[in-house]
């Protein structure tokens, strides 16, 4: 793996997505996520090449990409974890992790992803402040709606993690962004917009400039709208969350043989039903038990 710097002592490691990371000196770093279970090997040779050993880890949020080796960290190096309640709360055992899989079953969650399960040491306040962890003074935006307790960070360099609150510009073609509210997302993006950072970095990966930001955070929010119009016009009678997942799948010619992916579009597609429904456009109504979702333009 690749080690860049982006400003002073603010670095990434160029994994399946950024994992930055803040020198506190020659041989010690603070951690801004740990990556994929399957990059724990690249990623620790990576920072034993650099000489540096991780002391902490300053985590955006409990997702696989994310946080799968906060738990392997803290055991070897005794590395010290801070989340914020939220995600502490959903890594604390398999079966809370499944509200983030969600369409997975319980089993299936404890089999492939209990590497996720892990205490942290430090819970970050839910409110934006500083919050210092290694001696450092990092900035906590709270940026919840990709997930409940997501947070970005702004490192003492003004360099700004935004880990998934925002879209680099190679993934604003994405046919179904995940967010668990959208509507709290774009709020969150709305946040980002006037903090002044010299640098932004993207989780799925980008890095950007304060003067490019604005322009960034425009295409993100028109990429929801995007995608939550042409889903909406699928809806062009009663239909199920299956039915609509369907037709969502077939459009975007998502036609995956996988259940594991397939799962996933399932409830990607959901959450794009529950934001259009929340704002109006879409409403429930009942029939045999099952909920049938329709245009409110058809009322």
């Amino acid at each position: 793996m690749k080690l860049t710097q982006v400003k002073g002592n603010t670095w990434v490691i160029e994994a399946n997505q950024l994992i930055p990371l803040y020198k506190l000196d020659e041989h010690r770093c603070v951690l801004l996520d740990t990556g994929l279970l399957e990059e724990r090997e690249a990623l620790e040779n990576t920072l034993l090449e650099a000489g540096l050993t991780p002391v902490r880890v300053l985590c955006s949020h409990a997702h696989v990409d994310h946080c799968a080796n906060n738990g392997y960290f803290q055991e070897k190096y005794g590395a010290q974890i801070a989340l914020t309640f939220p995600e502490a709360g959903m890594c604390s055992s398999p079966l809370t992790l499944k509200c983030y899989f969600l369409t997975l079953s319980p089993g299936t969650v404890e089999r492939e992803s209990a590497c996720m399960v892990h205490e942290p040491d430090f819970f970050i306040p839910p409110n934006d402040a500083p919050f210092t962890l290694g001696g450092v003074e990092f900035q906590i935006i709270q940026t919840p709606g990709h997930s409940a307790g997501h947070i970005c960070a702004i490192t003492p360099d003004n360099v700004c993690y935004t880990a998934d609150a925002l879209l680099s510009e190679e993934l604003l073609n994405a046919k179904l962004p995940y967010n668990l509210s959208h509507q709290m997302a774009i709020a969150s993006r709305e946040k980002l917009r006037d903090l002044g950072c010299d640098a932004y970095i993207m989780a799925h990966r980008g890095i950007c400039s304060g003067a490019e930001i604005g322009g960034l955070i425009d295409a993100n929010q028109a990429l929801i709208q995007r995608r939550a119009g042409e889903i909406l016009a699928l809806v062009d009678q009663p239909m199920t969350a299956c039915q609509i997942d369907e037709k969502t799948c077939v459009l975007y010619q998502l036609l995956t043989h996988k259940p594991r992916r397939s799962l996933r579009f399932e409830r990607n597609v959901r959450f794009f039903i529950e934001y259009l429904v929340d704002t109006g456009r879409l409403s429930e109504t009942c029939k045999n038990g099952t909920t049938y979702y329709v245009r409110t333009e058809f009322l």
